[in-house]
């Protein structure tokens, strides 16, 4: 028995060293899915900075069919996007904030939906509210853009 105690029971080092190796797998499996979903929120920043790349035409489109899919679920606001903070030049601030001015620090396509707000239904009497929606860490985060018609 003595000679198969150590094949039924290894040695404490011996298990140490497996668990060793095992959490070091763990961790640079960990790295990299880390790398991975940083590469991609990177990606997903630098194409949301640029224009849609839509007409005017298809941005009406667009708004219209949100706006009255709203409608029809019997809201009088709708969410229409949502952005990281990283799209302001100040990363949110002024709009937290609340300041004069604060849609001038939008960039890409946050830009652009303020912009087809201001141009076609704002003189509508649409209404449009960009504020931070959540708060990582104490800091602001993402931001969302709702408009709303209702009183």
């Amino acid at each position: 028995m003595p000679d198969k105690i150590d094949d039924l029971i290894p040695k404490a080092s011996d298990i140490q060293k497996q668990a060793a190796l095992k959490e070091a797998e763990k961790a640079d499996e960990y790295a990299k899915r880390a790398a991975a979903a940083e590469a991609e929120k990177a990606a997903l920043i630098e194409r949301l900075s640029k224009p849609s790349g839509l007409t005017e035409d298809e941005k009406v489109k667009l708004a219209s069919t949100v706006i009255q899919r709203a409608v029809r679920n019997g809201l009088t606001e709708v969410q229409v996007y949502r952005f990281p903070n990283t799209l302001c030049t100040d990363r949110g601030r002024a709009i937290n904030q609340m300041e004069a001015g604060w849609e001038r620090t939008l960039t890409g396509i946050p830009k652009e939906i303020y912009q087809l707000w201001a141009d076609y239904l704002q003189p509508r009497g649409y209404r449009i509210r960009y504020q931070i929606i959540d708060f990582p860490g104490g800091v602001p985060g993402d931001i969302g853009i709702a408009i709303s018609w209702g009183d």
